[in-house]
């Protein structure tokens, strides 16, 4: 654990106030969820919670799915980075940050779909790539009680075919699925 030589005081309501820098550093907006661990030694670590995450066997299996269906890239990630991956090797872009295409569709909960001579977003999707690594792809928001708290991705490269009708309903359809399955 790294101190950071932050002193903070509950106030009357059990409140405690989580500076800005820290939140910025750990990409913590607000709103967003917040697990509690307790220690036995007294100590009280907070984490970010990402239901998405949570799922993982269960997120990876709807990417394995979508992926067997569509034999294109398939991604599925949380608030913040990817969590599952299909269709490519994990190494990839599991674990690698959303870039911000995906995260105005998520906040807009909106579906973005690009292709051939319409791609034309600057940046990548995931990573830290300068440029987009996709030729064509279709980005859906996951949905919970009007928060967006995921999305799908699929996606295809150079020479491979372009996501089209059917690999949008397919994300829609999984995002939906995964939607409801966080809302019960």
């Amino acid at each position: 654990m790294k101190a950071t030589g932050v002193v903070r005081r509950i106030d009357d309501l059990g409140r405690i106030v989580i500076p800005i820098e820290i939140r910025r550093t750990m990409k913590i907006r607000d709103g967003d969820p917040l697990e509690i661990f307790v220690e036995r030694n007294g100590e009280v670590i907070l984490k970010k919670y990402s239901a998405i995450a949570d799922l993982g066997e269960f997120a990876q299996g709807i990417a394995e799915s979508l992926y067997e269906a569509s034999q294109k890239i398939v991604l599925v990630g949380d608030r913040d980075e990817i969590v599952a991956v299909a269709g490519v090797p994990e190494r990839e872009y599991k674990e690698k940050n959303l870039g911000p295409v995906v995260l105005k569709a998520m906040d807009g909960r909106q579906i973005y779909r690009f292709k051939g001579d319409k791609h034309n977003h600057e940046g990548s999707l995931v990573g830290d790539y300068d440029t987009c690594q996709f030729t064509s792809e279709v980005i859906i928001p996951i949905v919970v009680a009007g928060d967006p708290v995921g999305v799908i991705i699929i996606a295809s490269r150079e020479g491979e075919e372009t996501v089209g009708d059917l690999e949008e309903k397919l994300a829609e359809t999984a995002a939906g699925f995964l939607a409801r399955h966080m809302d019960e």
